[in-house]
């Protein structure tokens, strides 16, 4: 692993089973939620993962996470294997890897105070023996954090119905911060935000970023933000990737259709732009992910599609720096 890599991810799948009967439970099929995919992310950047919704991308966090066992492939996080890793390691890996979920209502547990909820990853292993720190030492950092994630440490003590949904998520920030991660998966921290607290959030993130040195894989649908926050970003269709590339280097020139697609629907500021500019419309739904595809995963709706495409399945090729693509029209 180069030294700046800070994660692997290598031909990860995540199937689901399909099962029937009440009694006899018998796999009849699987949900290919994650088909194969490869990631680097390397240390201090943001990676954005973006696509249509069900495309995988919460999947893959929670993957790469361990709180869903993959069906196959490799992440590595610091050269470690964390699919084959023991419960033990599994769990000193966890410190380096915090997730911030994304709903604030449903991911903070709804009889533990603020502080508590802060302060639970540190009680937990430093029950363990993993962690050297002291009861003091843990309601200080608790009281700190508040005040880093912009809430008043005397709020320690109020229940999480007691806070709006951005003072509820900077709780969740606060918790992922706790242990000092190297990574953190965030999970659509602020899709369910009003816009005007989504820039207070996003804000607060890039700042810890800079003060924490931190790594991010920023998930989110919406691609103004994903703009706004994130070095690289990776398109997802269908549990493959089908792009990667600066962010920059992407909103300027996409290469895939889907990509296009995509960039095609975001809104632009300049009102004669914008109404010269030609939408592309994606003809048909999402296909089901519950049938192996031999071909492009994006063939059926795809406006560019040739014949090769149908029976071949084309694999991320480098094309000019760090872009990456995954189409045949290249």
């Amino acid at each position: 692993m180069a030294d700046n890599i800070l994660l692997q991810v290598r031909n990860l799948k995540m199937h689901f089973p399909i099962e029937e009967g009440i009694l006899l439970r018998k796999k009849v099929g699987a949900i290919r939620a994650i088909d194969g995919i490869d990631l680097d992310i390397e240390k201090g950047e943001t990676l954005g993962l973006v696509g249509e919704s069900g495309c995988g991308k919460s999947t893959t966090a929670r993957c790469i996470a361990q709180l869903h066992k993959p069906t196959g492939g490799e992440v590595l996080f610091q050269g470690k294997d964390l699919c084959k890793a023991t419960g033990s390691e599994l769990l000193s890996a966890r410190m380096g890897i915090q997730m911030i979920f994304q709903d604030p209502y449903a991911s903070l547990n709804p009889r533990m105070t603020a502080g508590n909820i802060i302060a639970e990853p540190m009680v937990i292993y430093r029950e363990r023996k993993m962690l050297d720190i002291s009861k003091k030492e843990i309601t200080s950092r608790v009281e700190d954090l508040m005040e880093k994630v912009g809430l008043s440490k005397h709020f320690k003590n109020r229940y999480p119905h007691e806070f709006s949904g951005g003072q509820r998520q900077r709780i969740g920030v606060a918790r992922a911060l706790s242990l000092n991660p190297k990574l953190i998966l965030a999970d659509e921290p602020v899709s369910a935000l009003d816009v005007s607290i989504q820039s207070q959030i996003l804000n607060l993130l890039d700042d810890l970023q800079k003060e924490f040195d931190l790594t991010f894989l920023f998930i989110a649908h919406d691609l103004a933000v994903i703009q706004h926050i994130s070095t690289r970003v990776a398109v997802m269709y269908l549990g493959r990737i089908v792009e990667i590339s600066t962010a920059e280097e992407l909103y300027k020139k996409p290469l895939h259709p889907y990509t296009e697609a995509l960039m095609s629907a975001v809104p632009i500021p300049d009102p004669d732009i914008e109404r010269n500019r030609k939408r592309i419309i994606l003809t048909g739904d999402v296909p089901s992910p519950d049938k192996e595809r031999f071909g492009c995963y994006f063939y059926d709706r795809c406006p560019k599609r040739m014949e090769k495409c149908k029976s071949s399945i084309p694999q991320l090729k480098v094309m000019e720096g760090k872009h990456q693509v995954a189409c045949f029209l290249h």
